[in-house]
């Protein structure tokens, strides 16, 4: 028996987001919902959770059936609240049935010292389990996931992975996620969510991805062979015409109406494949350098912002067409080490040294380069573009014109990220300095992103928990590793060690 079924559902929301979508979950079903920014995966799921009345068509839910939905960000009203008692309040009797919340808390492996933390002052990502612990505690039937593993580094994604894995066999489980590595990892079905046309697959991402470009090319030829079917019938239909009227022969006459008829109706039932609307433009420059060397690091020490060690540097060189991926695990120093890069860079350091032609592109993690109270018009403006040129930049960028004068918070994630891209290419550097990049961008923002690193043959060195990312566009891995930076022919051992030890730890 189904416990969900979705009928000719669409939702319109100021433009149509999707439209006669049907499907149904399955006891056991992992579902991976795919989709740009802003298309429709998020009102989906408050759909199937009751949360939000469709357009048109209906969602029905096996009779009894437990659902919980698992949001992207904390209800203000939780901030204030103890990891625990977030948690908690999942619960009829919070006291005495404690015992459950702290089992839960030990299978999302969440340390002892942040349990009692106020969510307010926990990282994102810490805010993120808290909330899967939530929906999770009573043991619904069906998980809805959205964007699960925002925030959260590579081992916290690798518990998320085995806990997932580790739910019982008929645990249903929808997740939305732009991360593809985990999307193949815990899901056996893909729906890419469309405006139009939206597709089921009964494979996980990479495979259900490849097989809609196939289906899709497919359309795109049955379309063409329908039109110029329909071509050749109106040239038939031309040339009964002309030997009709010249015979004067009714049954001629009758007979090129009906070509014309049939050609109407092919045309009139004809589809294109679906074409992705993007989300926003992403691309990028290299202003070059004659120099051989942009970086070098003479055995620098990378410390905290109070001055304790993390670790050292050795002897290392960042050439021409290098793209360097930092490895280490969370709190390693990977962030430390960018934001001395940037400081270096700036204002000099002996044992961090730049060439002088260097340009620097710097995003933070958390685009902390964007400031919350500019507009977009104003920081594309500051590069002296003129105000026409801006406008039609911004745009391009998936930035609207009710938005360009508007104050960055009032931005979406994905707005945001590519706004920050914008700005590196605006700043046309010859070194780029990325640190988790891919945060907040869609699937189609990523793939943009790592052609434009590869096709402008940036230099740059980069950290990433996107396993995806770090395999396409790195060519140089370096890992901290017991207090030193060495270098490593590849991330697979540090990727595979890190997930695996990740994953046991989830099932303790």
């Amino acid at each position: 028996m189904s416990l969900i079924a979705v009928k000719s559902l669409s939702l319109t929301l100021g433009a149509p987001l999707f439209a006669d979508l049907s499907f149904t979950l399955e006891p056991g079903d992992r579902l991976g919902l795919i989709a740009a920014n802003g298309r429709g995966k998020s009102s989906l799921l408050r759909c199937l959770a009751g949360e939000l009345e469709p357009t048109f068509g209906d969602v029905t839910r096996a009779r009894g059936v437990t659902l919980r939905l698992v949001q992207q960000d904390v209800p203000a009203a939780w901030l204030g609240l103890t990891l625990r008692a977030a948690v908690a309040g999942a619960l009829s009797d919070p006291e005495g049935e404690a015992w459950r919340v702290d089992v839960m808390l030990d299978d999302l492996a969440i340390p002892e010292a942040l349990r009692d933390a106020r969510l307010a002052d926990l990282s994102g990502g810490w805010q993120r389990t808290a909330l899967l612990a939530r929906a999770a505690l009573t043991a619904p039937e069906v998980l809805l996931l959205d964007e699960p593993t925002n925030h959260l580094d590579l081992a916290r994604i690798g518990i998320l992975q085995g806990w997932l894995k580790a739910l019982p066999r008929d645990t249903a489980v929808i997740v939305a996620s732009h991360d593809r590595a985990f999307l193949d990892a815990v899901t056996g079905r893909s729906l890419f969510l469309r405006d139009t046309g939206s597709r089921l697959f009964a494979l996980p991402y990479s495979r259900a991805r490849a097989a809609l470009s196939e289906a899709d090319a497919a359309q795109n030829r049955r379309f063409e062979n329908d039109l110029a079917k329909a071509e050749q019938l109106r040239r038939q239909a031309a040339k009964l015409k002309n030997i009709g009227i010249n015979s004067g022969s009714d049954l001629l006459v009758s007979k090129t109406r009906q070509l014309k008829e049939r050609a109407g109706k092919i045309e009139a039932q004809a589809r294109a494949a679906f074409k992705e609307v993007s989300a926003g433009e992403i691309r990028l420059t290299n202003s070059g350098t004659h120099a051989k060397a942009l970086i070098t690091l003479d055995d620098a020490v990378i410390a905290t912002p109070d001055g304790q060690p993390l670790f050292r540097t050795g002897q290392k060189w960042i050439e021409r067409g290098d793209r360097v991926v930092v490895l280490g695990r969370n709190g390693a120093g990977k962030t430390q080490l960018v934001r001395a890069l940037v400081q270096a860079i700036a204002k000099g350091d002996p044992a961090i040294r730049a060439t002088p032609s260097l340009v620097l592109g710097h995003s933070d993690q958390g685009l902390a380069q964007l400031p919350p109270k500019a507009t977009p018009f104003d920081l594309v403006t500051g590069f002296k573009t003129g105000d026409g040129p801006a406008r039609g930049l911004l745009a391009e960028a998936g930035i609207g014109s009710d938005r360009q004068t508007r104050p960055l918070g009032t931005l979406s994630g994905g707005q945001r990220a590519r706004l920050a891209m914008l700005l590196l290419r605006l700043a046309k550097p010859n070194f780029y300095l990325l640190d988790e990049p891919t945060n907040h961008l869609d699937i189609e923002g990523q793939e943009a992103l790592e052609a434009e690193l590869l096709l402008q043959g940036a230099t740059c060195l980069l950290v990433s928990h996107d396993r995806s990312f770090v395999r396409n566009v790195g060519n140089r891995f370096w890992l901290i590793d017991r207090k030193r930076l060495v270098e490593v022919a590849d991330p697979e051992a540090f990727l595979a060690g890190e997930l695996g030890l990740a994953m046991e730890a989830g099932r303790l």
